[in-house]
């Protein structure tokens, strides 16, 4: 294309006032003109990124496809392993109980220990006040320890 045609663009289809004879000039005809070999050559360029964009889009499935797959198997072996887990977090917490039972089994046992003492030193004290004081209801007379 000449600088001519170029700037023959830009010349208006006919002259201010009364209308001359002729046909304006299709202005869009000549753009399309202009434009369909550039148009052309990118056509190919659309079917490569097309295709490009295809290829990408079935390696996207297959990685989420991959990827939910082992989501799955990550999932069941965590399921196996949950009761193992379980079992490991909840030892040290039954250790830790048991030895607060047997601590307050022990306190237990020491204080049931120092009543049943308590209660063998005072019982032959209160034997003798509860032989007195049924004596003294039935009329009976017992001396005073």
């Amino acid at each position: 294309m000449s600088l001519r045609d170029f700037l023959e663009r830009f010349r208006p289809a006919g002259t201010p006032g009364a209308s001359a004879t002729g046909v304006p000039a299709d202005r869009t005809a000549e753009r399309a003109a202009e434009l369909k070999p550039a148009l052309a050559r990118l056509a190919g360029v659309q079917q490569e990124a097309a295709q490009i964009r295809a290829a990408a889009e079935q390696e996207a499935e297959a990685l989420r496809q991959n990827a939910a797959r082992e989501a799955a198997l990550m999932v069941d072996a965590a399921r196996e392993n949950a009761h193992e887990v379980r079992r490991r977090t909840a030892e040290p917490l039954l250790r830790e109980a048991r030895q607060e039972a047997d601590a307050l089994r022990a306190a237990g046992d020491h204080t049931a220990s120092a009543i049943r003492e308590r209660a063998l030193e005072r019982m032959p004290h209160l034997v003798d006040l509860a032989v007195t004081d049924a004596l003294r209801l039935t009329g009976g007379e017992r001396e005073e320890p």
